[in-house]
């Protein structure tokens, strides 16, 4: 698959924007970290949990929308214009029931369906493990995990007390699934937003560069690559954790604050994952993806997450 040459808003040359996941963070990092975003005139998407499972039940430390004060903050992101995303409903495998009542919640914080998820790791999670891969890509992989984590992963498994499949789709426009090395997404994954047939609970997908952490991000996003994502006018989804590394020292990492205030002064377009994926489908994305390119992008995938351990 070859990406096209977009024509971004407002005469800008490439789109760069972030999905960061609450796994590991504070309040106090998440306020450090946005805020600093803002001043730069990022405008990204903030993954959240929004019920709290109680610590005997958690798979993750991080904080939920059920502290009120982390609650008041993440609807002031939302209010300065950055993206509310769900990471599932909560740090924790959660029942069909469970999914309802945290699909309420967040139409109550924050006035309407979560339109950008990334699956956690939970029990819950729509096609992941061996379902996000097709025949003999499911078989190589499976046989390199020699079968650790099959049928683990059932929000798509209808009569498993975590399906929620139709929930899914009918509260939910996009869902990240592939994430390679490449920064420049567009090109690794030309046709995002793309629904696959095989997959119906999920309305559309979306891939994403991997960034799951401080020094991985770094990888990611040297000057060299983002000179490239300029020259390609590419577009770059970065998945990544603000508690993963990024507060080593106490306080922002200075590298990171570096490398994103380069970024910034390029002449960028910062918008949510939201903003961006609706724009593409204004390009001729969003349409159903083939076996074919589908096929593509799963041995890619396979490839890098085996050789660099992606998520």
């Amino acid at each position: 698959m070859t990406a096209k040459r977009i024509v971004w808003p407002e005469g800008k040359q490439f789109a760069f924007t972030i999905f960061e996941d609450p796994d590991s963070h504070s309040l106090a990092m998440s306020r450090e970290a946005y805020s600093f975003l803002s001043d730069q005139g990022f405008r990204t998407t903030a993954g959240v949990w929004v019920l709290d499972p109680g610590d005997a039940r958690r798979n993750s430390n991080g904080e939920t929308c059920e502290n009120p004060q982390y609650r008041a903050w993440i609807q002031e992101l939302q209010e300065r214009g950055f993206e509310i995303g769900l990471h599932s409903v909560a740090p924790a495998d959660s029942t069909r029931a469970e999914v309802e009542l945290g699909l309420a919640r967040y139409r109550e914080y924050f006035g309407h369906d979560p339109v950008t998820m990334a699956n956690h790791y939970n029990t819950d999670a729509m096609y992941w493990g061996r379902a996000r891969l097709s025949g003999v890509n499911r078989l190589i992989y499976d046989a390199s995990i020699l079968g650790r984590g099959r049928r683990r992963f059932c929000g798509e498994c209808e009569n498993h007390p975590s399906f929620w499949g139709d929930l899914c789709r009918d509260h939910v426009q996009y869902c990240r699934n592939f994430v390679f090395r490449e920064l420049n997404t567009l090109r690794a994954c030309p046709v995002m937003p793309y629904h696959d047939p095989d997959r119906p609970y999920v309305n559309q997908w979306y891939a994403s560069a991997e960034a799951s952490n401080l020094p991985r991000f770094l990888e990611r996003v040297t000057d060299e690559a983002v000179d490239r994502l300029e020259e390609e006018g590419g577009a770059a989804i970065l998945y990544t954790h603000f508690g993963h590394g990024y507060f080593d020292s106490g306080s922002l990492d200075e590298r990171f604050k570096r490398v994103m205030t380069r970024v910034a002064k390029k002449n960028g377009w910062f918008v949510p994952v939201r903003t961006l994926l609706e724009f593409l489908k204004t390009q001729g994305n969003g349409r159903t993806i083939s076996r074919e390119e589908r096929n593509r992008m799963e041995r890619e995938w396979l490839w890098t997450k085996f050789r660099h351990g992606t998520s």
